[in-house]
Order: structure tokens, then C-alpha cells, then sequence
């Protein structure tokens, strides 16, 4: 299987809004409930308050950070500015004139709703993570045959339900084409342990041999 599959539209709609959300996903993921409202409550100025809120909703619905937060539809804008008091949604511009600040609130986001690095092999938790990941690569991968860019779809999804920031879409592509290119071990045989197939050794998460084959 070729390491790259997606199309330029589905690439393109990876990283960034394509489309206008519909109404259930803005209520599902753009609807701010008290938590929000007390991490956006740490900034005072409203066109900070809406940046905050584009990049807690913008995060739960893409998996991931703009580096433009302000490219979003502009009904998202005024979806959030009416749940926050906003008048004026066109404050929000002024939200990116000090690039640091977006930055700065893109780490308080993270830490706050407890979001992960794909790549977070320092802690416990990130390496639990990148087990379970790389586990759901592999068994969805040999027991669900739709194709790579079901594959795809599914790490995206799993990915965003346990909050790890999604990375690179390359990286992605790769790791779901190479954990196809060798079946790991069969159960009741005789197995001993090997090196993964997968492509974690190159983003620094598979240097253990977890996995065992024949």
C-alpha cells in the first residue's frame, strides 16, 4: 500500500475548515458549557475571550491547533460571540496581532482540558497512550479491511477522542500504510518478540519491542 492515499481535497480538509459545520457539530463541539467559560474568563479583553473560545472549539472539532486561529467560517464566530456577549464579533481580528498571544493560549487550552503531543514519550501517560494507539492501529488494520483511508479516518478519530493533538498528515499516512505490510503474531502460536513494522520508531514512539510475530 502506497505510504500516501489521500487525495489533495482530503489533505487540504485535514488541517483546516473546508466546509461550514453544520448546526449539530456546532452544538456539539462550539457550544461553551461553564468549564469553557472559566478557562475563556482568564482573558479580559473580548477579542481575546473569542480567540479563546475559536481555538477550544476549533480544537475539539479538527483535533488539532490552526496556526491561523482565525480561519474559520465566520458563522462560527458569531455563534460564539452570542453565547459570550460579544456585540462586535469583528474584535476578534485584533486577536492575532501579537502572535504570542494565541500561542500562549493554545498551551493554557492544552493543559487545562488535558490535550497531549502525538509525540509525548516523556511521560507515563503519553507512552500508555502511544501503546493503546499503536494497538488499535494494528487491530483495526487486520480484523476491518475498508481500505487505508478508512483506516485513516478511524486513527483521526481515536486520536481526538483521547485528546492527543493530531500530527502531521504524512505521518498519519505512514504510520496506517506500514501496519499493514506485516501481520504481527498469530494467537497460539508460537511467538517471539521483533521490532515493530510501524513507522513509531521514526517519530520516537516505538522503541520497545512490543509486538510479537512467528
Amino acid at each position: 500500500m502506497p505510504a500516501e492515499f489521500l487525495s489533495d481535497e482530503q489533505r487540504a480538509a485535514y488541517g483546516s475548515f473546508m466546509e461550514m459545520p453544520t448546526q449539530s457539530e456546532l452544538e456539539k463541539f462550539f457550544f461553551l458549557d461553564a468549564f469553557d467559560r472559566d478557562v475563556i474568563a482568564r482573558s479580559r479583553a473580548d477579542s481575546h475571550r473569542l480567540g479563546v473560545a475559536l481555538q477550544i472549539g476549533t480544537v475539539r472539532f479538527k483535533g488539532l491547533f490552526l496556526e491561523d486561529p482565525l480561519s474559520v467560517p465566520w458563522p462560527v464566530v458569531d455563534y460564539l460571540a452570542e453565547q459570550l456577549g460579544i456585540g462586535d464579533p469583528s474584535q476578534v481580528k485584533r486577536y492575532t496581532v501579537r502572535a504570542q498571544t494565541a500561542y500562549k493560549h493554545k498551551w493554557m487550552i492544552r493543559d487545562a482540558y488535558g490535550y497531549r503531543v502525538f509525540a509525548d514519550r516523556d511521560s507515563w501517560e503519553g507512552r500508555q497512550l502511544a501503546k493503546g494507539f499503536l494497538a488499535f492501529l494494528h487491530g483495526r488494520a487486520w480484523t476491518h479491511a475498508k481500505g487505508p483511508t478508512a483506516l485513516f479516518d478511524q486513527s483521526v478519530a481515536w486520536l481526538r477522542r483521547h485528546r492527543v493533538l493530531l500530527p502531521g498528515v504524512t505521518v498519519l499516512e505512514q504510520l496506517g500504510g506500514s501496519v499493514r505490510k506485516r501481520p504481527v503474531g498469530k494467537v497460539g502460536s508460537t511467538s517471539r518478540h521483533v521490532r515493530c513494522p510501524c513507522r513509531w520508531a521514526e517519530v520516537g514512539l516505538c522503541k520497545a519491542s512490543w509486538w510479537s510475530a512467528n
